[in-house]
């Protein structure tokens, strides 16, 4: 039986992803420690995973990238003004995450688990917020870096 699954990209894609993928971490790590702040928030690996694992995907496009870690950061803030900190809530929040994402044409899967996140450690808005958007302009930017390396996908396919 033959597999549907997509080819195995080449040794040189891999590597490269790879690495651009440590890199980014890495960058979010250090800038975090250079401001005193967490930046590398665990979805944001994930996010990492589809930006340079799977750069054509409209996942990891820089709208959905971007839009949809912030949309769903904000879904997991009202959940928790509404119904407080509990595992309810962020189920509640996770999925709710989702459709916020649909309707506004930024799906990104790892901003689910964002919203998750928020009403879990319920991180102060006004500093967690600001912090993500920098941590996800910085994956895209590093993205974009990768993008352009000659090797594998250009990323991004678009922008909005």
């Amino acid at each position: 039986m033959t597999s549907k699954a997509p080819p195995r990209p080449g040794a040189i894609v891999i590597a490269l992803a790879t690495g651009f993928a440590v890199a980014a971490l890495l960058l979010l790590v250090g800038v975090g420690s250079l401001i005193g702040q967490v930046l590398l928030v665990p979805p944001l690996a994930a996010s990492a995973a589809l930006v340079f694992g799977a750069p054509a995907l409209p996942l990891s496009q820089p709208r959905s990238v971007v839009g949809g870690q912030l949309l769903s950061a904000g879904t997991g803030f009202v959940v928790l003004a509404v119904a407080g900190s509990s595992a309810a809530a962020a189920a509640v929040a996770g999925g709710l995450a989702l459709g916020v994402m649909m309707a506004a044409r930024t799906p990104h899967s790892p901003a689910a688990a964002t919203a998750v996140i928020v009403v879990l450690t319920e991180p102060r808005a006004l500093t967690f917020l600001p912090l993500l958007a920098l941590a996800c302009g910085l994956l895209v930017l590093v993205g974009v870096v990768a993008g352009r390396s000659g090797r594998g996908v250009r990323y991004p396919a678009y922008w909005w």
